[in-house]
């Protein structure tokens, strides 16, 4: 799977990290997933070590970041099939071009031409998509349970106003309000959440009835395509979008869970590329551009961009990976966008003076080196305006594998703790988060990929409330309308071994843990 932010602790957030770490209930409908995959987030690479990949195996894909002005991009579109390159895509209002190249000089010739801001490959190895690793697979309840949800579904026992069959095993809804504040405002059919990730599955009964169709597409290898079902995951194994889809809006119709939005839309926008499930800096250029074009309020992002999780400014082919990703994100917010993105499932300081990052780049054969976060950043999470989503358990404390950082973390938000942090009220006493998986079913997932859409949720509750509020606006309000806990008085050292797992520095308004506070569905209905 690629950089998602699900329960893993050393690929950070990818999909928010939203790591197969949870039970999976078997629900109504479908078939089970197998086990999921998982792509490590980011290593580096040397040029000539990618250049090495290109020779062997053929072309790699680039972005080539320009003025936005005809004439420019003309140029560059004829130095580009001058230097062996082909033009996949051009996204002329921001200056990107997507170029595909066995030229193991393409990179740097582009970057010699004139009106060219940076140019990069955005992969170490050839297009020809990598292996994956298993991560483990998501545990089903047991079939006597599927069978009691379905037999009081069929009943119809409850109704919109009452919990749903699967609810009291939510207990982030409860955590956070989502419950009470459904009660006064569940959230309007005028305010949608794109879910960038590996896909939705629209078809399922408890996604069906508040899913956009015509706000989805794939994204993949940068073009979007919007014909019917191009949204929707390969494989099952490939359930991350359809988890977090289903903690932003999952429907309440007496059916499964519930989401902290249940009455907004949710489209989806795949990006995952279907092999390897990784997410290729220009399949997410293209979802932060066609969510702007095509009116979505909110995007989650649930995931870090491959193959780095740290892209370093004084690399070539990171800086213009970051220089196209930021100009796709900043264009979205001009267009209206709130973007909120995963912290990471790392354990990483992003305000410490250097991080180990072990992991990178993940396309390839990660190569250990030590970055400044203040310069090699975690993207989309660190780019400017991007709203920074920590992770939190059952007993609102900061979850183990939450990276965080004073200045950094902006707000925290349910991600579940299934090591340290258990519920006692719930029938299944799993630290997990539940959610809707493909095929009709349902599991428990941790990550900061969880937390992510918990909070892309609340922001489409105050969308709901404040229609006229723009992304700088519904961020403020985010931000007023969060509970903060405060650094911990005591060291934070959750497995008790005597050893201090992380630092928090701040204070009571904001700190590197929780950012401004955890979120509060139930104020952001109030006016």
């Amino acid at each position: 799977m690629a950089h998602l932010r699900s329960s893993r602790t050393s690929r950070s957030r990818r999909l928010a990290l939203a790591l197969p770490l949870g039970v999976v209930l078997a629900a109504a409908v479908g078939f089970a997933p197998g086990a999921a995959t998982a792509a490590p987030l980011d290593s580096p690479g040397s040029s000539t070590a990618r250049a090495a990949d290109t020779d062997a195996a053929g072309k790699l894909a680039y972005v080539v970041n320009t003025r936005s002005d005809a004439k420019t991009l003309a140029r560059v579109k004829k130095a580009i099939a001058k230097a062996d390159g082909t033009v996949v895509v051009t996204y002329a209002k921001i200056g990107v071009i997507v170029a595909h190249s066995a030229n193991p000089d393409f990179g740097k010739t582009l970057r010699d031409v004139r009106g060219v801001h940076s140019a990069g490959a955005t992969r170490t190895s050839p297009l020809t998509p990598a292996a994956t690793t298993q991560e483990g697979a998501p545990t089903f309840v047991s079939k006597e349970r599927a069978k009691a949800l379905k037999q009081r579904a069929a009943a119809g026992k409850g109704g919109a106003a009452a919990q749903e069959p699967l609810e009291a095993d939510q207990w982030d809804l409860r955590a956070i309000g989502a419950d009470k504040a459904a009660q006064i405002n569940p959230g309007s059919k005028k305010v949608t959440v794109g879910v960038i990730d590996t896909g939705v599955d629209d078809t399922h009964p408890d996604l069906a009835p508040n899913f956009s169709a015509k706000q989805s597409a794939s994204c993949v290898g940068g073009k979007a395509d919007t014909s019917p079902g191009a949204w929707r995951p390969e494989k099952p194994e490939h359930y991350h979008g359809t988890h977090v889809a289903g903690e932003v809006a999952a429907a309440r119709n007496n059916v499964g869970v519930a989401g902290v939005a249940p009455g907004v839309k949710v489209a989806g926008i795949k990006v995952a590329d279907p092999v390897s499930e990784l997410f290729f800096p220009e399949s997410v250029v293209c979802a932060f551009v066609f969510a702007a074009d095509n009116g979505i309020e909110i995007t989650n992002n649930s995931y870090y961009v491959d193959p780095w999780l740290y892209n370093c400014k004084d690399d070539p082919d990171q800086r213009a990976i970051l220089d196209a990703v930021n100009r796709a994100q900043l264009y979205a917010q001009r267009k209206g966008t709130l973007n909120l993105a995963s912290a990471g499932n790392s354990n990483h300081d992003l305000d410490a003076d250097e991080i180990l990052d072990e992991s990178s780049p993940d396309d390839s054969t990660p190569v250990p080196r030590t970055i400044d976060p203040h310069e090699c950043l975690d993207i989309p999470t660190q780019l400017p305006g991007v709203v920074t989503v920590s992770a939190t358990g059952v007993y609102k404390a900061k979850s183990y594998y939450s990276t965080y950082g004073n200045g950094v973390v902006d707000i925290a938000a349910p991600g579940g703790d299934r090591r340290y942090q258990k519920p006692t009220d719930t029938p299944s006493k799993d630290g997990g988060i539940l959610s809707t998986m493909p095929g009709g079913q349902y599991a428990w997932l941790q990550g900061t990929s969880m937390a992510s859409p918990h909070a892309a949720g609340v922001a489409a509750l105050l969308k709901s409330t404040h229609p006229k509020a723009g992304p700088a606006e519904l961020q403020r309000l985010l931000k007023r309308q969060a509970d903060n806990p405060g650094c911990p008085t005591k060291p934070y050292d959750p497995d008790g071994d005597g050893k201090v797992d992380a630092v928090c520095k701040g204070g009571k308004n904001r700190n590197g843990f929780y950012g401004h506070g955890i979120v509060d569905a139930l104020d952001a209905v109030k006016k």
